[in-house]
């Protein structure tokens, strides 16, 4: 690089270092080539963390509900699961819906009773009336741990 830029300036012998193709003094562009410090400015370094904490930030938003609508897709999963098990012991067992949760996995409609560390499921026997007699008995509800519904 120094042969470059050696071959464009010219040594005059009165007057100094100039540049070949203009004249012009060549002292301020060689101290922008040979820095004798060997760091970053504060500006430079300034500028840099700026970026990396908007891109931090971006990264964070973005990321940030994923877990959210994670919990809540398998809250809704486990709740549509246990739904689907209620209806299917009420088509094979005369219309009657099961005693609790545990019936289901006892009877095989279940492999567990769904749990997660996020969500519960409950199942209410008696449904919406407060009476085992209607075709809205066997209620199931899923909610996050915050209360949400799923």
């Amino acid at each position: 690089m120094i042969e470059a830029f050696a071959k464009i300036v010219q040594v005059h012998p009165l007057r100094g270092t100039r540049h070949s193709l203009r004249g012009k003094d060549v002292s301020q562009l060689v101290r922008g080539f040979r820095r004798n410090d060997s760091g970053f400015t504060l500006t430079e370094l300034l500028i840099v963390i700026v970026i990396l904490g908007v891109l931090a930030g971006i990264v964070v938003f973005a990321v940030g509900g994923i877990t959210d609508r994670g919990e809540m897709s398998a809250c809704k999963a486990a709740t549509k699961t246990t739904e689907v098990a209620v209806e299917t012991y009420r088509a094979n067992n005369s219309g009657h819906v099961p005693g609790s949760l545990d019936v289901l996995v006892t009877a095989g409609y279940l492999k567990e009773v769904p749990t997660g560390t996020k969500y519960t499921i409950s199942y209410d026997q008696k449904g919406p009336d407060n009476t085992i007699d209607t075709a809205d008995d066997g209620v199931v509800t899923g909610k996050l741990t915050d209360g949400t519904a799923c």
